[in-house]
């Protein structure tokens, strides 16, 4: 946004593009920071103060560094800036493997909410879902992140009544199970 003009605001347009190992800082910045924005209350603050974002860095930079992970990575840019990252893939479910896909993650940094960038990162996961073959996009999103729910909802996917505990540091955090038929 270009703020510059007293009322007036100018969206400046956003480019998403695969990760590449480059992103991995800005990348890391932005999921631990969405973490310990999103997840306050919601999850022990000892285990929020203790993330680091060079660790996640590295751990971002192994994971694209396997060339046999079926993990996209997608990355936002709004006037050359990292302002969002996403990831998506084969369901996972144990043993269980069925062709839908699933939204891994879906963070915007902190502070560049509300400007289209996490819209524009799921609708651009949906697509690459959709032409991939899949039929339904599924995603888990913790219980009591409101805003969360809420996004996902505006966004046509709806919480189908799957409820799993999630354990963040020896506490259980219930997450419920979200989902989207693509092409709808």
């Amino acid at each position: 946004m270009n703020d510059d003009l007293p009322g007036h605001r100018i969206r400046v347009r956003v480019r998403i593009r695969e990760m590449t190992p480059a992103d991995c800082r800005a990348v890391a910045e932005i999921r631990v920071g969405g973490w310990q924005n999103a997840y306050a209350g919601l999850v022990p603050q000892a285990y929020l103060d203790a993330m680091d974002v060079d660790e996640d860095a590295e751990r971002r930079r192994a994971m694209l560094a396997r060339t046999d992970s079926p993990v996209v990575n997608l990355i936002a840019e709004r006037a050359g800036e990292i302002v969002g990252w996403a990831a998506y893939g084969p369901y996972r479910d144990g043993e269980l493997r069925t062709e839908d896909a699933e939204l891994y993650a879906l963070y915007v940094r902190p502070g560049r909410f509300g400007g289209g960038v996490g819209s524009a990162l799921l609708k651009a996961c949906a697509e690459e879902c959709a032409t991939a073959g899949h039929d339904r996009v599924l995603l888990w999103v913790l219980k009591e992140n409101g805003r969360a729910r809420r996004f996902y909802e505006h966004h046509g996917f709806a919480a189908d009544g799957t409820e799993e505990p999630f354990e963040v540091d020896g506490v259980e955090v219930p997450e419920v199970r979200y989902g989207k038929a693509l092409g709808a």
